[in-house]
C-alpha cells in the first residue's frame, strides 16, 4: 500500500486500501469523507505534500533540484506541485529550498 501511495497510482492505491481494511472503495471513500473531512486522494496529496515540504526544507540546494523532490513525492507535474505548494505554505518551494 506504502510503495502505491509513494508512486501516486490513484487506482492501485484505493485498491489496496480497501483491501487492507475488507471493505469497497466506495466505503473508503465515504468513510473518509465522514471522518477525514475529505477523499482519500485529496488527503494522500497533502501527505505527499507535507513530505515534500519536509524534503524541501532539509535539502541541499546545490544536491536537490525542486523537481526531483516533487517527483520523488509522484508529483508528475512541476507547475501543478509548484501551485499546490504555493497555496499551502505561502510561497514557492524553490523559496523552501533556498531558505
Amino acid at each position: 500500500m506504502r510503495r502505491a501511495a509513494h508512486a501516486g497510482d490513484r487506482a492501485r492505491w484505493r485498491s489496496a486500501c480497501a483491501g487492507a481494511a475488507g471493505v469497497s472503495r466506495r466505503a473508503v471513500q465515504l468513510a473518509f469523507r465522514r471522518h477525514r473531512g475529505t477523499t482519500p486522494m485529496a488527503y494522500l496529496r497533502r501527505i505527499r505534500l507535507a513530505r515534500a515540504h519536509y524534503d524541501l526544507v532539509r535539502a541541499d540546494p546545490r544536491q536537490e533540484t525542486v523537481s526531483a523532490i516533487a517527483s520523488r513525492w509522484g508529483f508528475a507535474s512541476h507547475s501543478r506541485f509548484t501551485a499546490r505548494y504555493h497555496a499551502s505554505y505561502g510561497m514557492p518551494p524553490r523559496e523552501t529550498l533556498h531558505a
